[in-house]
């Protein structure tokens, strides 16, 4: 599994700043009337602190984390799991399980490595099953952890948004007779709704969309794992065993597989 720069990500991030701004230019506005610390602390700091109060401390202290999942894409390689499966499911065949022990510290992936080693310990199937599947599940439940953290700060952040428009309105009722004081408390008011929209349907909702797809690409990839060492265990032919694993993977890449495992 190769990490490169998400382009997409950096696209949708700077694409959609730009084009908010320059749509704010093309009314020929000053930029600097949009900028107000205090909105910032509301909108921001108030819905960052809710978090903190509704999340785990272990889970917040793994921000850094998600985000470096967010804005770098895992590149997985299906084709060179299903070549490396048929070929095991091939020597398995020829020699037997036990001969794939010395091909274990091959294997990149832990939990590939995992699966095959109780297939060559002679694990029962069903257990196998059970151990993997249980194996992927913990790690589905991990991966849901980054996810409901932006989720609930998404759904968070128009909330504060609004708290700033209330405490706008109310700045500028509490000094009605001061024409001067309706401006700056008219202007605190929208521009905290404006803040919470932008942080939660411009960054947070998408990055919890984006760690979904992680998620789902890294479930396929253990699901190829799954049924390979399965049908290794069970000893499928390994042509079975190849149309199974292939099956997993879109119509445009079968293809490239099977010429793959032509030439081993």
């Amino acid at each position: 599994m190769k990490r490169s720069t998400d382009i997409g990500t950096w696209i949708g991030i700077l694409g959609g700043a730009a084009c908010i701004i320059t749509g704010l230019l093309v009314n020929g506005a000053n930029l600097l009337i949009y900028i107000d610390i205090s909105s910032v602390f509301i909108t921001i700091g108030g819905s960052l602190g809710a978090l903190f109060i509704a999340t785990p401390m272990s889970t917040m202290l793994k921000m850094r984390k998600y985000l470096g999942i967010i804005l770098k894409t895992n590149k997985y390689e299906p084709e060179k799991v299903i070549t490396q499966m048929v070929s095991f499911s091939e020597k398995a065949r020829r020699e037997g399980l036990l001969a794939l022990e010395d091909d274990l510290e091959t294997i990149e992936d832990d939990f590939m490595r995992k699966g095959m080693h109780l297939v060559v310990d002679g694990t029962d199937p069903e257990i196998i099953k059970s151990v993997l599947f249980t194996e992927l599940g913990k790690i589905e439940a991990r991966h849901e952890k980054g996810q409901l953290l932006f989720d609930d700060w998404g759904k968070t952040a128009p909330a504060f948004g609004m708290i700033g428009t209330l405490t706008g309105l109310i700045a500028m009722l509490a000094r009605l007779e001061d024409k001067s004081a309706i401006g700056a408390g008219m202007s605190q008011a929208l521009l905290t709704t404006l803040y919470g929209a932008v942080l939660s349907y411009l960054f947070l909702i998408p990055f919890k969309r984006k760690l979904e797809e992680r998620n789902k690409e890294e479930v396929l990839m253990k699901e190829i794992m799954i049924e390979g060492i399965l049908g290794i265990q069970s000893g499928d032919n390994p042509r079975i065993l190849e149309d199974k694993l292939i099956s997993f993977v879109p119509p445009e890449k079968r293809d490239a597989i099977t010429q793959e495992t032509m030439k081993d």
